[in-house]
């Protein structure tokens, strides 16, 4: 039987750090039905107030990233009289660091989102991802920091944009079977080439769905697309042509874009680069 539970996710920032890691944790429970109740940007005593009344209506557990004492305080406070689990996410982990750093903490709600160089970097990387997606910008390739290439639908765009998100300057070239892949990519150097691959099986069902939610481009479409042989040998000539040009491969056949992306990362810090935050 699938029991309901009621997560107040509490954040003076925009939330997603705690968003992220409850994702997380959440996905090692079965059979959890989760109402989340997600209040971000909470600064005041008033706000916390407000809160404190949802938390007595639904019940359940607080876990919040508060980094201002008095509101803090002020929330387990109120959670001690409800008698309601309140978990700072990160108390442990600010802990740990200002006694590593020898250092208190500034106590700063959503520091991380500070307008910094940091920030302004990763939003040059995000319009810099944009502008060379699916082979777009040929000429400035050679400006990436990380360039994907894969057949089509092995998730390079959106792997793209999360490293983007992460500060790298990604960029992506599709491999089609039946065209030589361009000059610019074939010569390419600075930028690190990493492939992209899954299994024609995977990679055919992917395609179909895809292509149900498009009917315009006839069944003829779907075979030369869909085809479990004709993606297998797709497959295999792409394979190829990264053995050839020694780029190292990742297989995303059953990793999230996560998952895919960090595989990605780690190929990047094997080369002796730097990885960024």
């Amino acid at each position: 039987m699938t029991s309901v539970f009621h997560l107040h996710l509490i954040s003076d920032a925009t939330g997603e750090t705690l968003s992220a890691i409850v994702r997380a944790c959440l996905a090692q429970f079965d059979q959890v039905d989760v109402v989340e109740h997600v209040w971000s940007l909470v600064r005041t005593p008033g706000q916390v107030d407000r809160i404190g009344q949802a938390i007595a209506e639904h019940g359940g557990i607080v876990l919040c990233t508060v980094v201002d004492p008095s509101i803090y305080a002020r929330l387990r406070a109120i959670c001690e009289s409800l008698r309601t689990p309140c978990i700072s996410v990160l108390e442990p982990t600010l802990g740990a660091l200002s006694a590593f750093f020898e250092q208190p903490t500034r106590d700063r709600p959503g520091g991380q989102h500070a307008l910094s160089a940091e920030y302004f970097r990763r939003i040059e990387a995000i319009d810099f991802t944009i502008r060379h997606d699916d082979g777009q910008g040929l000429k400035s390739l050679h400006q990436a920091d990380i360039v994907l290439v894969g057949v089509s639908r092995t998730s390079k765009t959106p792997t793209c944009l999360y490293l983007a998100n992460r500060g790298y300057r990604a960029a992506n070239v599709p491999i089609v079977d039946a065209a030589a892949p361009p000059s610019e990519l074939m010569t390419l150097d600075g930028p690190m080439v990493v492939a992209l691959t899954t299994t024609p099986n995977r990679l055919a069902e992917i395609r179909r769905s895809r292509l149900s939610h498009f009917s315009a481009g006839g069944a003829s479409r779907v075979e030369d697309y869909a085809d479990v042989d004709s993606v297998r040998g797709e497959v295999v000539a792409a394979r190829r042509l990264f053995g050839r040009m020694s780029w190292p491969v990742v297989d995303v056949t059953r990793r999230s874009i996560e998952e895919t992306a960090a595989a990605v990362l780690a190929k990047w810090a094997e080369t002796g680069r730097a990885l960024r935050g």
